[in-house]
């Protein structure tokens, strides 16, 4: 029974931590866009630009 005399009050002190950390995280942004990340990973990359030729090149058709 003397242990709950120990845990409780750790209990609330975690509690009180987790709620400042909680009000921290709001206050500063993290929630505020929820839906862009999750949609990001659907979006195609953007094509790669076409690669010059250089004259030097002997594959290249300019001559």
């Amino acid at each position: 029974m003397s242990i709950l005399l120990f845990l409780i009050p750790i209990s609330l002190i975690l509690l009180g931590i987790a709620v400042l950390v909680f009000v921290w995280a709001v206050r500063n942004g993290q929630f505020e866009d929820l839906d862009t990340p999750a949609l990001d990973i659907l979006l195609d990359d953007p094509p790669a630009p076409p690669q010059p030729t250089h004259p030097s090149d002997p594959t290249s058709d300019a001559d």
